[in-house]
Order: C-alpha cells, then structure tokens, then sequence
C-alpha cells in the first residue's frame, strides 16, 4: 500500500505534529508528511518540521481581509500537496464552510475534551470549575459544526483535587502524544473512513464519543 500523504496544520509548538512525525519514523504509520503549513511565521512547530526535512509553508492570515479569502488561499495550497488527509494539529483558525466541504471525510482535529463536553476554548478550566472527576481528549473527524464533527477515539484522565488547569492540561497533552498517532495510522492503513455523520471503524459504525483508549 502507498504511504498515505498528510498535511498538517499548526499555529503553535506543534507537540502533536511531532508526535506524528516520530511516528512515521519509526514505522508506525505508513505515511508521507508532504507539507506542514502554519498560520503564524514564528510557530515553533515549523522548526520541527524543518529538522525532519519537511516542507513548510507560512499563510499569516493576517494578510486577508476576510476568512473567506484566507480559505480559499489556504485550500489551493494544501490541494498542491495532494494529500489523503489533512491534520489539524493546534490549528487555531475557525474553517469556513467551503474549506471544511472540500476535505470531508479527509481532515482529522484533536480537541481537549470528551466530547460533546467543552467545545471551544479553556476546556481545562472549565472542566475543573464543573468539579469533573474525569476529564480528556477526543480525536474527530472535522465538520462544519466547531468540534462536533464524528468522534474517532477518545483518552480519559482523571481530575485530580489540586490539580489547575496546566497541571490537568500536560495530563492530557501525554494522551494526546498516544491517541493522535494511533487514529492517523489507523485512516492511513484505510481500517478509518468517515459516514455521513459518524465513524466506521474496521466496517464498524463507532458509537458516537469514538472507540476509548486503551480499550
């Protein structure tokens, strides 16, 4: 089987992204990353791609006037890479619904939550201030409903009593590191695909929070 050709996208330290890079590199993932594209010039993700030998591309949206025109920029730049997935990687841009079309059922996204549970921003905190005992991360399939798109797996972790929101936020970054790598070689080995709204898995349909890591 051809290795499958990823383009991730960051805004930040990339954590994620290299957690996928050290895993094609290793053998674990049969897969390509052909490009790494970034929304801010100084994202140190970039460095990490640059040292594995990846390409980078800089798209600031700063430099449109709408999201629209930003999208439409961004599409024909990830479409150069011809990818079979598209990585949302701490890519912190809200995707028009043209974008988020065009990659249906192609472009995953980790989110600091269980989903349903927390979309949007501060899901730490907010899990801490609702006096959670379990908290987590949820690997999706991304739709035009912010991070309500087909939950692919999912990772708990415990709220601890004295815990704040950075101490249950590295918690949750070390289940991050572990299921996103697992979900990308699972679509690359083409065992994951996306219905009309939800996933299948090994020819499974997957209840609607995902399978749960480690089973």
């Amino acid at each position: 089987m051809a290795p499958c050709r990823l383009v991730v996208l960051i805004s930040g330290s990339g954590s994620n992204l290299q957690a996928i890079i050290d895993a094609c590199g290793r053998g674990e993932i049969n897969a390509d990353i052909a490009a790494v594209i970034s929304n801010k010039a100084d994202a140190y993700g970039l460095e990490r791609a640059k040292n594995a030998g990846i390409q980078t591309r800089v798209l600031s949206h700063k430099d449109f006037d709408s999201r629209e025109a930003y999208d439409v920029e961004l599409m024909d730049i990830i479409d150069s890479f011809e990818p079979n997935l598209v990585v949302l990687a701490g890519f912190m841009r809200i995707l028009t619904p043209n974008l988020v079309q065009k990659f249906k059922g192609k472009m995953l996204n980790i989110h600091p939550s269980l989903l349903p549970k927390y979309q949007g921003l501060n899901t730490h905190q907010r899990a801490i201030d609702a006096k959670d005992d379990v908290h987590g991360v949820s690997v999706h399939f991304v739709t035009e409903e912010l991070d309500g798109g087909p939950v692919v797996l999912q990772a708990k972790v415990p709220v601890l009593e004295n815990d704040t929101a950075e101490t249950l936020a590295q918690r949750v970054h070390q289940q991050e590191h572990i299921i996103y790598p697992l979900v990308v070689k699972w679509f690359s080995e083409q065992r994951l695909k996306m219905e009309a709204d939800y996933a299948v898995f090994d020819e499974k349909q997957l209840p609607a929070h995902g399978a749960h890591y480690p089973e």
